[in-house]
């Protein structure tokens, strides 16, 4: 089971593929906050209403000097098939063998519909301008998750 991380730790580093296969890279956003979110799966009920959340308040996010990127497990070509199909605006990247999602503490044992099982953790990090982590959400919830981001990083709309 990976290590959660606390406020106050250096947010690992990391370069994935996005949905068009280009390396994105935690390095590209220095200088700006950014809101790492881990999710199971693209193109599934829960998944699909975080990210269009995400998509949906990402000019606002943007505006206060904040960037978005998910992290899932899936290839690139799915991203592009999830992107294309819910016109999300959100960068999604890729990470197939799951050394970021368990470097950020989002992959491990969890309960679903009772049972434990090994998997993502659906978790949002928020790394402040430093790279140094601002916030670690473990375990939240698809629906209404983005909001609750908005208001904890007191951002006006």
């Amino acid at each position: 089971m990976s290590e959660r991380l606390q406020p106050g730790d250096t947010a690992p580093a990391f370069t994935l593929p996005d949905a068009d296969g280009n390396e994105v890279s935690l390095a590209d956003h220095a200088g700006r906050k950014v809101i790492v979110y881990f999710y199971p799966a693209a193109l599934t009920p829960g998944c699909t209403k975080q990210a269009c959340d995400f998509t949906d308040n990402l000019e606002l996010l943007a505006g206060a000097g904040d960037d978005v990127i998910g992290v899932s497990p899936d290839k690139p070509e799915k991203l592009a098939k999830f992107r294309e199909k819910e016109n999300l605006k959100v960068t999604l990247v890729g990470d197939p063998e799951k050394k970021v999602l368990e470097a950020y503490g989002a992959f491990g044992e969890k309960k679903l519909y009772g049972k434990v099982v090994t998997g993502v953790i659906r978790s949002t990090i928020v790394v402040d301008e430093e790279g140094k982590v601002e916030r670690a959400l473990y375990n939240v919830k698809a629906t209404g998750h983005v909001a609750k981001i908005i208001k904890d990083l007191k951002i006006e709309a």
